[in-house]
């Protein structure tokens, strides 16, 4: 029995021997704190390239929107002035209209007036030469 532990034994330490061995895993030093910094700052760094690449895509997109904003309060102003023009024109006429029926008016004013003025003229010319006759007959009869 002590013989066959003995083989057994012997058995087990070549098996072991003769096994294929792993080599010893090689562990990486920690990082010293110089190292640690740098990694940090080129994070950072690349977080501020992002942040700055985000902010600029942000103001792009802002003045393209203030740009939209701009062109359409350009284009209701020229509506507005356009739609100005025209009343401004409607207006013009109408006043041009109604300037000329005033101008008609009082020229037709006028002539009657001057029709009714010769008229009254005729009729006190008529009336004094009536007069100038009965005076020149009272005259006479005294």
């Amino acid at each position: 029995m002590k013989n066959s532990l003995l083989v057994a034994a012997l058995v087990a330490l070549a098996v072991s021997a003769c096994g294929k061995k792993e080599e010893p895993v090689a562990v990486q030093p920690a990082p010293t704190a110089q190292e640690q910094m740098k990694e940090s700052a080129a994070q950072a760094v690349e977080a501020a390239k992002e942040s700055a690449k985000a902010a600029g895509d942000a103001a792009a997109a802002g003045a393209e929107a203030a740009k939209q904003e701009a062109a359409a309060a350009v284009d209701a102003t020229k509506d507005a002035a356009a739609a100005a023009a025209d009343k401004v024109d409607t207006a013009t006429e109408a006043a041009k209209e109604q300037g000329a029926a005033a101008v008609e008016a009082v020229k037709e004013t006028a002539s009657a007036a001057a029709d009714e003025a010769a008229d009254a003229a005729a009729a006190a010319k008529a009336a004094a030469e009536a007069a100038v006759s009965a005076a020149k007959e009272t005259a006479e009869q005294k």
